[in-house]
């Protein structure tokens, strides 16, 4: 009788083990996701590589008090500090995942994002005392090395708040990424740079999800109630990039938003067949998909064919006349290709009509691509008609009014 009690409980704890290591498959973790390390100036956390500009220094641990940074963590005791400069460079961390993410899956990933009131630093341009204040935005990029830009995975809008918020992410990987960057960046469309910073704690893992799946909206941390730092800590660099921390009036803060980037209420409808040569600007909205059928290629290659000229310099007259419009390219292909190819050409393809409009005066920083693949069919791949239909090109309004 104990014999086949204890034989039952074994076989219970493995069935449980099972299950719980059945559960945690294809999640990909962090090393030092948290940013845990001593605070500290000019040195990225644990685990993380700087991938900022040559000739600039790398990312802070924080808070340190230098820089005039005391905002407690949100969890653990330090979190990173980045920044974008006046001088068109800025600041930007990567690591190699677990595990490689899978292409066509779609993943969850959170992070608590804020802003500090107060990164007094030096100008690169005029070499005065400045506040790094004015807001960025976090971009997310999958690669292959440390540092590859390969595919933008996601970013926010600009962090105006000064309270911790926890972002939500939804990936959505064309390939098998296996490295993963965190850039700060400025306000895009940018007209010029400025001196602005984001602070960075408690990532999460990268979580699997079904790609019908919607992530939820970003809500407020609960805040440390006292900072932990050391008011003694060193407050000035060697270099000839040095922050230093003189007195400084705190300046006016942003209003802090209880929640951020909420989800649209309705998904504003698609234009079918779009015209740039008579679409105004009272036709579009930010987040709607104008699908232009007229864009060709060469068969099997990412050649964009004479004919497609004309809607192209359309869509250059569209953007030049509305300055503040950000779009992405996305490039789809019929069903009758393999998944690797039909991402490699509807990215490539997508790429180069990004490139036609930059080389005809478009700013680089209001285009992005995204090749999608075969994988958002909108008609049958059985007949010659739906294929034509589904090898297309679309563009998304991802911004306007500097919204």
């Amino acid at each position: 009788m104990r014999l086949r009690f204890v034989a039952g409980v074994l076989f219970s704890f493995f069935v449980f083990s099972f299950k719980l290591s059945g559960q945690q498959e294809g999640v990909i973790t962090l090393v030092n996701p948290s940013f845990e390390d001593m605070p500290r100036h000019s040195k990225p956390p644990r685990g993380w590589m700087d991938c900022g500009s040559v000739g600039e220094t790398p990312p802070d641990v924080q808070p340190s008090g230098t820089f005039s940074v005391t905002k407690p963590a949100v969890d653990g005791d330090t979190y990173l500090g980045m920044v974008v400069r006046d001088n068109d460079t800025w600041e930007m961390v990567s690591q190699r995942l677990s595990m490689p993410m899978k292409k066509g899956q779609c993943y969850a990933f959170s992070i608590h994002l804020c802003r500090s009131e107060l990164y007094v630093s030096t100008s690169r341009i005029s070499e005065e005392t400045a506040n790094y204040t004015t807001p960025a935005k976090l971009r997310i990029y999958g690669g292959f090395d440390h540092c590859d830009k390969q595919y933008l995975l996601g970013e926010t809008n600009l962090i105006i708040n000064t309270r911790w918020l926890e972002y939500q992410f939804k990936f959505e990987p064309i390939d098998n990424y296996s490295y993963i960057s965190f850039e700060a960046f400025y306000k895009t469309p940018t007209l010029f740079p400025y001196n602005g910073n984001i602070l960075l704690d408690n990532a999460s893992a990268i979580t699997p999800i079904s790609c019908e799946e919607e992530v939820a909206e970003s809500l407020p941390a609960k805040q440390p109630e006292t900072p932990r730092i050391n008011p003694q800590a060193p407050v000035k660099r060697t270099d000839s990039t040095a922050k230093t921390t003189p007195p400084q009036p705190p300046v006016r803060n942003d209003p802090s938003p209880a929640r951020m980037n909420p989800l649209p209420a309705e998904k504003p409808a698609v234009v079918e067949s779009a015209d740039f040569s008579r679409i105004t600007r009272s036709d579009i909205q930010k987040g709607q998909t104008l699908r232009m059928n007229n864009i060709l290629f060469e068969a099997d290659k990412s050649v964009i064919s004479k004919e497609s000229y004309t809607p192209l310099n359309e869509l250059v007259k569209f953007l030049s006349t509305n300055p503040d419009v950000v779009i992405e390219v996305g490039g789809h292909t019929n069903g009758l290709c393999s998944d690797s190819f039909c991402d490699q050409l509807s990215t490539a393809r997508a790429k180069v009509v990004c490139e036609y409009l930059a080389q005809r005066g478009i700013s680089r920083a209001r285009l992005q691509y995204k090749g999608y693949g075969r994988r958002i069919p909108i008609a049958s791949n059985d007949y010659v008609e739906g294929r034509k239909k589904n090898q297309r090109v679309e563009i998304k309004i991802l911004n306007m009014n500097n919204s």
